[in-house]
């Protein structure tokens, strides 16, 4: 994330920014696909609105825009101190989860994505470190029954380049390193590119151990089989050669903490006769029969994995590789963009792709922009989830203003949520993006991360009209 490489250029970006400062820009995506597809099988499928929440209603104090009748705070910002006393609350706020803890309390733990050049690094905490030279990792917030902060501290330190991540059935969040970068490189003392278990509510009892088995690359996001345990994993390689699709099997599936530790088999997506994903275009198209295949070398000692010899039937990229998560009987996973001058076999705007490991078959549910009433081409989905009044919730990552953005069962798409925190200029505006949208588990209240300034917001509202 945060690398804000939208397919248009910056005619289109000028067009958005003035259609965000009038207001207009709800309309600035186009969205089709199978949509009852997406949502089948999930508990949102039963209770899905039609149309959104209405306008967005500027934010007197400048900093997010909502509907009507929903309201933010302010629960953490990059630079003030952490309850703990551990230092202040680190920069680049990214991906992001909720688990419910004891008494009704609810625990968040939220990434950083700081490179060697962070700007507040996290805390170096003895017995939760990696590579006290690196400057990522995550901290966890603990919320009271009313939604207080009651505590906010480093749960990892020492990582790099703290992307997203995801949930796992046991109620840990697994944090994933979105980089190669090995030992010596940019002054890092240990080999980068790795997933690593933390628990939000009892940060020691995960500690800062990598997961080596799932692989060294430059992972962006993960899902959870939690009937077989199955670890799904996206790629996020913005350059050719683009990232793969991988899924891990783990020697304990289902094991509870740590089982993660004891290892398994890494292997790739191959959809035969299908070198780039981002040739396909048509909303519904189906394959089946997708096969697996092992990595020859997960810790990408020589060679990374992308570049690895997957034997005469290659195997099947797909460039910017973002958001995943689990609904129903299968996993879900975005292309964020494709872009036929990267290198792509052709140009999207964003896709959404459905694997059902039943059936070992792989759709392509979704497709965003670029014909809409507007004639703006759609911004590109990053993080996504489900929304407790059904539909899905997107963040998006592209040039001009920034939203989050609802999506409907019947392909309704309104804007949710829009920063309104100015990094740029009055003459170069720069909204940053939006990154870990989550909600509790009551379903009550949504939370988002600012990426720049770091700043996380709880939302609350009537969620369920």
């Amino acid at each position: 994330m945060a690398e804000n490489g939208s397919p248009h250029g910056s005619t289109a970006t000028t067009r958005r920014q003035m259609l965000a400062r009038s207001g207009a820009v709800g309309a600035g995506i186009a969205f089709t696909g199978a949509l009852s597809e997406l949502f089948a099988g999930t508990s949102a499928a039963q209770n899905l609105g039609h149309h959104g929440y209405g306008d967005l209603v500027p934010d007197p104090d400048g900093l997010l825009d909502l509907p009507k009748g929903f309201r933010y705070t302010v629960l953490s910002r990059e630079g003030d101190q952490l309850r703990s006393g551990e230092g202040p609350v680190p920069s680049n706020h990214d991906g992001m989860a909720a688990f419910a803890g004891l008494q009704g309390r609810t625990h968040l733990v939220r990434n950083h994505e700081n490179r060697a050049t962070g700007r507040v690094p996290v805390p170096v905490i003895d017995g939760l470190t990696y590579d006290p030279r690196g400057k990522g990792g995550c901290t966890a917030l603990t919320l009271d029954r009313s939604g207080r902060v009651v505590d906010e501290r480093v749960a990892i330190a020492g990582t790099a380049v703290n992307c997203a991540g995801g949930p796992t059935p046991w109620k840990t969040w697994l944090t994933c390193e979105e980089t190669e970068d090995k030992a010596g490189t940019n002054g890092y003392t240990k080999d980068h590119g790795f997933i690593f278990e933390v628990d939000g509510a009892d940060p020691r009892r995960t500690g800062a151990v990598p997961l080596t088995a799932m692989g060294r690359f430059a992972h962006e996001a993960i899902a959870v089989d939690p009937r077989r345990g199955v670890v799904y994993e996206t790629e996020d390689a913005f350059q050719r050669p683009f990232g793969l699709f991988y899924r891990f099997l783990p020697k304990k599936p289902l094991g509870g903490t740590g089982s993660l530790r004891a290892g398994g088999k890494l292997q790739a997506m191959r959809v035969p006769g299908v070198p780039d994903l981002s040739s396909i275009q048509e909303i519904g198209a189906r394959f089946d029969d997708i096969e697996w295949v092992d990595v020859p070398d997960p810790l990408a000692v020589e060679t990374p994995i992308r570049l690895q010899d997957f034997g005469p039937k290659g195997i099947t990229h797909a460039q910017k590789l973002e958001g995943c998560y689990w609904g129903g009987r299968s996993v879900y996973f975005v292309s964020s963009f494709a872009r036929a001058s990267d290198g792509s076999a052709a140009d999207h705007y964003g896709q959404i792709w459905r694997y059902d490991p039943d059936r070992r078959r792989l759709t392509l549910v979704v497709v965003f922009g670029p014909d809409t009433d507007i004639q703006l081409p759609g911004e590109s989905p990053d993080n996504i989830c489900l929304a407790p009044s059904g539909g899905l919730m997107v963040c998006e990552d592209g040039g001009g203003a920034q939203h989050v953005y609802g999506v409907t069962r019947r392909g309704d798409v309104y804007p949710m949520a829009r920063n309104r925190q100015n990094t740029g200029t009055e003459d170069k505006p720069d909204w940053s993006e939006f990154a870990g949208v989550t909600f509790s588990p009551d379903g009550r209240t949504m939370y988002v991360n600012v990426y720049d300034p770091g700043t996380t917001f709880a939302v609350t509202g009537p969620w369920r009209r």
